[in-house]
């Protein structure tokens, strides 16, 4: 059998193809190299946090009073969401120092050592604002804290038990925010005004038809 013979030519011509061959692989090889080591250093993507907005916290604050706004207005009277208000404008939604601490929402002051703390307010005074120091009662929970506001506005102050009468015998939030400037319940100017525009941008009204 005669053997056949590679010229010269197809000798070149498969020698550059075996080059080409491995040039291309180890082209492919490096590129492999460099993706790898750029993966590693890419961070992997974590899962996104879940952060609640400003809107959903003010929503499950306004939950989580509603069922005591409702019902001591109906052991006390008074409506449920004139309670709301107050509590969302006086605590700052819960944020305020002696809400978040002390459970104490509108501010109640007390002259008892056991069971107070004292802390910085501002008050208004002679028509402008000044910062005081004052004693603060302590709660043990927010429920507590909406009990004793609605039998303060029930069972009115130490010098006059008919204080906030007038707030009381309100049959709407308008007339009750309106009520509450008139028997002296906040200094103030605009206290009414703000607890009227949370009242309507939150429509807490509805609870008061529970």
């Amino acid at each position: 059998m005669r053997k056949r013979l590679i010229t010269k030519r197809q000798k070149k011509r498969l020698t550059t193809i075996i080059a080409s061959v491995v040039a291309l692989t180890a082209v492919i090889i490096a590129f492999m190299m460099v993706k790898n080591f750029i993966r590693q250093l890419t961070p992997v993507a974590q899962p996104p946090i879940q952060v609640k907005t400003i809107e959903k916290q003010h929503q499950e604050f306004i939950q989580d009073l509603a069922p005591a706004a409702v019902k001591y207005s109906q052991v006390y009277g008074g409506l449920p969401s004139i309670t709301i208000a107050q509590a969302i404008l006086e605590s700052d939604w819960g944020q305020s120092q002696l809400a978040s601490k002390y459970h104490n929402l509108f501010g109640v002051k007390s002259d008892d050592p056991q069971n107070s703390q004292v802390l910085k307010t501002q008050e208004y005074e002679n028509g402008s604002w000044t910062t005081i120091s004052a004693s603060f009662r302590v709660y043990p929970n927010f429920e507590e804290s909406i009990r004793d506001h609605a039998a303060l506005l029930a069972n009115g102050t130490t010098w006059n038990k008919q204080q906030y009468q007038h707030v009381l015998a309100s049959t709407n939030y308008l007339d009750a925010a309106n009520n509450l400037q008139r028997d002296g319940y906040a200094t103030d100017p605009d206290y009414t005004q703000k607890i009227i525009k949370i009242i309507q941008k939150y429509h807490l009204d509805r609870y008061d038809t529970r």
